[in-house]
């Protein structure tokens, strides 16, 4: 797994620079791939804002749900972000502590673990909120 990680970090796949805001996100989950025989995803900073955002709309306005306080779907977050997709998913949490935590239990969840290890994403945002709300977005933008 180390000559994996040099691999990502000679490609600028992960370490710094990218957009990671939850400490270890892109390393956890190309790990997790890469494992898996998929191909690693790079950090966007538009699907960063997108899980950013229903992360914070979570935990200010106290639910737990796909679907926004205003009644959006993860489409109408993407697109009204500027993100055109032809591949969309997102996985939310409530209550694990750490990052390997919150990874753990997506990865024992038949459609969470589908969702990341599935072989159109190609990039991934992952946001964590008070009340350790977690949100990830994966995508593949354009087609």
């Amino acid at each position: 797994m180390r000559l994996m990680m040099a691999a990502l970090l000679a490609l600028g796949l992960a370490g710094p620079g990218m957009a990671d805001p939850v400490p270890g996100a892109v390393r956890a989950l190309n790990e997790f791939r890469v494992a898996q025989g998929r191909a690693p995803l790079v950090a966007s900073p538009v699907l960063q804002q997108v899980a950013e955002g229903h992360a914070q709309d979570m935990a200010r306005n106290g639910f737990f749900s796909h679907r926004g306080s205003n009644g959006s779907t993860i489409g109408n977050r993407a697109r009204a972000a500027g993100y055109g997709y032809c591949f969309l998913a997102e996985n939310i949490a409530r209550g694990q502590r750490s990052l390997d935590e919150v990874m753990r239990g997506w990865a024992g969840s038949p459609g969470h673990r589908q969702n990341m290890l599935n072989p159109q994403a190609r990039e991934f945002g992952l946001a964590r909120q008070r009340g350790n709300t977690w949100v990830m977005v994966l995508g593949r933008p354009g087609c």
